[in-house]
């Protein structure tokens, strides 16, 4: 996606690096702006040497890259037209980033999502537990929850909270709403995780941090914290009364992804706002209230305050923003890094080449993508006799599918940890762990709302393992169909593997054992993915479902390929059900390229870029 137009002569780089870091929220490889003054004064302002400066310029120029105001538009096949004078404040959720939803309608979006059924993002909840209360105490006071209560609300290290101009607009909003003597709400577990340590400088000399801190905005940390389920447990009777009245409850965070699972177990909707939006919802304590029109709290005098009464002007955050792209903070902060962290530098290091794989590590292993590997390709042939593993609905995310989070001491990623000595507290996350295959593998498919048709009444990662019939974790039966040989199969509906293109989405499922995703449509990037690491992706033809075709995913599965496979080709599925009858369909097979057939050759691109390696040493 490139963005041209005289509205970007008015955008600042960190507002336009912050449409590009969204790119996939709007199904995008990439956001491109081109590069102008506003790029250098960036660099400048950001202590870049002027040499490097001088050179992106010269560069740019030479290349024709280099954008002026006179600079005529380029001719492109399509466009889209963005207005900024309609762009509105809005949100998103409560269970993916591409559901936005304008601030004015939230309120009434949220209660409606109470009760819309579950395949249309809801919550499915009956008028007798719509109204559903809790009492709690929170520092000897008496404190309520109900129905969309916000719990969490999370500056995040994420997308937006490098943009100087959304955080001193937090700052603000804080400052404001503290000299009005509002405070956020006792059950909202609040925090701030910058996405720079010069965020916290210039937030300190602009004289916020103390008012971000009196809101319980306290900085926790740099990198990746709430949106990546690390957020720490609630507090007691916070978390005693979600789970006694089931209540449905909220996080808000400055992120950019809310899949289902991802934030807290226990917080089943989840929303995207700016930084200045997440203090607001901290202050009202709650998703069912409208704050374009309803008051936010009340003040020392017993007055009502609305957002708007503090919401800051652009002329304060202007006033700010040249401070906080001071070069000082930059060399303050950045100058001799590589040498600045004790801790890093005394880490043991040696001369070798290859690294030496610890084999007690429970953080990184050798993954096993290259057992039995064989400088000769083998010929594309049938796969047969595939048990399906896994049966979906609509909108699987690659959430869904790869680990994320934080790590069930229940879960089978869970209990290998304990048994090599990890203590749940130092479980760390999914995320923290992801080079130990290990760990991973036994996560894919382990997302808490996971909904596999095949454990009919389970919710997580459980399946049912056909030749018994016993439920038990995908992981496990995923091993015990390892053991005899099982190739495995995934069914899915429509937009299978959306959301963040995780490679271990693709990673995990291919040493699950599966080696075909049959779905109605796929993400591309995931699609390209799967195919990445030697994972067939098949597409029903148009109008065809496995609902229409009558498929349970207890039958057996045989995939008629061969070295002849081209692009695109329709190929023959068999199917045999447990009676023994036998039916087949022709599904289109979504190896779209030359290349892909040959990386699916290969067993995945790893495998081909090993064997050229090899031919041209």
């Amino acid at each position: 996606m490139e963005y041209f137009g005289p509205g970007i002569n008015e955008m600042s780089l960190p507002d336009r690096a912050m449409l590009s870091n969204m790119a996939p929220e709007y199904g995008a490889t990439i956001g491109f702006f081109p590069v102008d003054e506003e790029t250098l004064r960036y660099l400048r302002n950001t202590n870049r040497p002027e040499s490097l400066v001088r050179l992106v310029e010269a560069y740019s120029k030479e290349q024709g890259l280099f954008r002026t105001k006179d600079t005529p538009d380029p001719i492109y096949s399509i466009t889209l037209e963005l207005d900024l004078g309609e762009v509105e404040p809005c949100i998103a959720g409560p269970k993916r980033p591409q559901d936005r939803i304008p601030l004015s309608q939230a309120k009434q979006a949220f209660q409606d999502t109470l009760q819309a059924p579950v395949e249309k993002r809801g919550f499915a909840l009956p008028d007798s537990e719509l109204d559903k209360k809790a009492t709690i105490k929170m520092n000897g006071k008496e404190d309520e929850l109900h129905n969309g209560s916000v719990v969490i609300s999370a500056i995040t290290s994420c997308t937006n909270t490098s943009n100087p101009s959304v955080l001193l607009a937090a700052g603000l909003l804080a400052k404001n709403a503290v000299e009005r003597g509002l405070s956020v709400q006792p059950h909202v577990k609040t925090s701030l995780a910058p996405g720079s340590r010069v965020v916290t400088d210039y937030l300190n000399e602009a004289g916020l941090t103390e008012y971000l801190e009196k809101l319980g905005f306290y900085t926790v940390g740099y990198g990746c914290t709430t949106c990546i389920g690390n957020s720490g447990p609630l507090p007691d009777a916070v978390s005693e009364a979600i789970d006694q009245y089931d209540l449905v409850v909220a996080g808000v965070l400055s992120g950019n992804r809310n899949f289902e699972g991802r934030i807290h177990r226990q917080i089943k909707a989840n929303y995207l706002a700016s930084p200045p939006l997440v203090v607001a919802y901290a202050l009202a304590g709650r998703m069912d209230i409208d704050l374009t029109t309803e008051p936010i709290g009340t003040d020392k005098n017993g007055e009502p305050v609305y957002l708007k009464n503090i919401w800051p002007a652009k002329e304060e955050i202007d006033e700010l923003i040249d401070a906080a792209q001071n070069p000082r903070l930059y060399k303050k902060e950045y100058e001799g890094i590589e040498k600045s962290n004790p801790l890093w530098n005394e880490i043991p290091t040696t001369e070798s080449a290859l690294y030496e794989w610890d084999p007690n590590s429970t953080y990184i292993q050798e993954p096993p993508f290259f057992m039995n590997f064989s400088p000769e390709t083998t010929p594309i042939a049938p796969i047969k006799n595939m048990k399906v593993l896994v049966k979906v609905g609509d909108s699987v995310t690659t959430d869904h599918i790869s680990p994320a989070g934080s790590i069930d001491p229940n879960s089978p990623a869970g209990k290998y940890l304990i048994e090599r000595g990890v203590d749940p507290k130092d479980f760390n996350s999914y995320g923290s762990r992801r080079g130990n295959d290990r760990v991973m593998t036994r996560g894919t498919f382990a997302n808490i709302r996971l909904k596999n048709q095949l454990a009919p009444g389970t919710e997580g990662g459980w399946t049912t393992y056909l030749p018994t019939g016993e439920v038990m974790t995908i992981f496990e039966a995923a091993e015990k169909y390892k053991n005899s040989n099982t190739p495995l199969m995934v069914l899915a509906g429509k937009e299978y593997g959306t959301g963040s293109s995780r490679d271990w989405a693709a990673k995990g499922t291919i040493l699950l054992g599966i080696r075909a995703v049959l779905a109605e449509s796929f993400e591309r990037i995931h699609r390209s993915n799967l195919v990445g690491m030697g994972v067939l992706p098949l597409q029903f033809k148009p109008g065809e479902n496995y609902q229409s075709i009558g498929l349970t995913g207890s039958e057996t599965m045989t995939v008629h390929i061969d070295d002849n496979l081209q692009p695109g080709q329709e190929v023959k599925v068999d199917f045999e059900t447990v009676d023994g009858s036998k039916k087949s369909i022709t599904a289109i097979c979504r190896l779209d390229t030359p290349v892909e057939v040959d990386y699916y050759r290969n067993g995945g691109i790893l495998h081909t870029v090993l064997r050229n390696f090899i031919k041209q040493s």
